[in-house]
């Protein structure tokens, strides 16, 4: 199992896919970092890890389609897509700045939505990630969500992964799966929380990574203007998609 993500909720597909992998049996969820139940393909300092790892092994990965590993698309391994609406994704990476070693702390919520439209991200562009890989959108191994069908119904989302991945759980498993993939239990999971990585890398004493585990919030930070702008943008760069997403349903 892979699984590829832009800033949309990877922790809690992790989360997800762990419990799903494991019948919703919490015990690896609960005692080992969730960096380490599913490395990132594209880090140098998980390559070790991620070849100890049994199969199934679930792999994460924020990398764009067309550098991703030609090796995957000739094998049967599967992928989940998971996307979020980029409104939300620019509010989340704002308050990410502020934690997160890498980045300088960004005070300026223009200038890093005029960066996202411009594609100066790690992974380059939001709407060029998102038109890479929905080129797989009729492929059998490929399966997309989006972060607001995950909060609107968890358990009907988490089905529909299994159905996907032939993953048989029974009602049981799968509300231990919903149970340990809310929220309020990852975001007091010590092992789903971020909470040991080393503080040289994520500084939460500046923000929480799992913060509010909701979707509209963009509300709260766009000025009118902004959202007006942003729109303008957004329609223009996702005219050629003949997909209508989640989060353009109940906007």
């Amino acid at each position: 199992m892979k699984h590829t993500v832009t800033c949309s909720g990877s922790n809690w597909m992790i989360q997800i896919l762990n419990l799903i992998k494991n019948k919703g049996d919490v015990e690896k969820s609960n005692s080992v970092p969730i960096y380490e139940r599913s490395p990132w393909y594209e880090a140098i300092g998980s390559q070790e890890l991620i070849k100890k790892m049994e199969s199934p092994r679930i792999l994460s990965s924020h990398l764009p389609h067309h550098i991703f590993a030609k090796s995957f698309f000739k094998s049967k391994a599967k992928i989940i897509y998971t996307m979020r609406n980029p409104r939300d994704i620019i509010v989340s990476l704002f308050h990410f700045t502020k934690i997160l070693k890498l980045y300088e702390p960004s005070e300026n919520f223009q200038n890093l939505m005029e960066d996202f439209i411009q594609g100066k991200a790690m992974y380059g562009s939001w709407f060029d990630h998102i038109k890479g890989w929905m080129q797989m959108n009729d492929d059998s191994r490929f399966f997309f969500i989006t972060y607001e069908e995950l909060i609107q119904d968890l358990r009907g989302s988490v089905v529909r992964i299994c159905k996907f991945l032939g993953q048989e759980l029974d009602d049981a498993q799968i509300d231990l799966v919903v149970e340990n993939s809310s929220f309020k239990s990852m975001k007091e999971n010590k092992m789903s929380n971020w909470s040991q990585i080393s503080t040289d890398v994520m500084d939460q004493s500046n923000g929480s990574f799992i913060r509010k585990g909701i979707s509209g919030d963009w509300k709260n930070h766009f000025t009118v203007a902004q959202s007006e702008y942003f729109d303008k943008i957004y329609q223009e760069k996702m005219k050629d998609i003949n997909i209508t997403f989640f989060w353009e349903q109940s906007s």
